[in-house]
């Protein structure tokens, strides 16, 4: 059980470290950058936030939608 919790955790700063990276670049590439690099940024960005979901949904699937003989 350890085991998995961990392995939850370990997803959560995952996608918190994505989800962070994803709104630098955002807030670079709207406010800073300048003609195709903002662009790239901005979808770039888009990338890493929906990856960050991705992954936060996934790790509290596995903690919700578990088996209950597993909790």
């Amino acid at each position: 059980m350890a085991a998995n919790q961990a392995t939850r955790r370990r997803r959560q700063l995952w996608a918190g470290v994505l989800a962070l990276v994803g709104l630098v670049l955002l807030i670079i590439g709207v406010t800073v950058a300048d003609g195709v690099a903002a662009w790239v940024e901005v979808v770039v960005a888009i990338l890493l936030l929906v990856t960050s979901y991705v992954v936060q949904h996934l790790a509290r699937r596995e903690t919700v939608y578990r088996p209950d003989e597993r909790r």
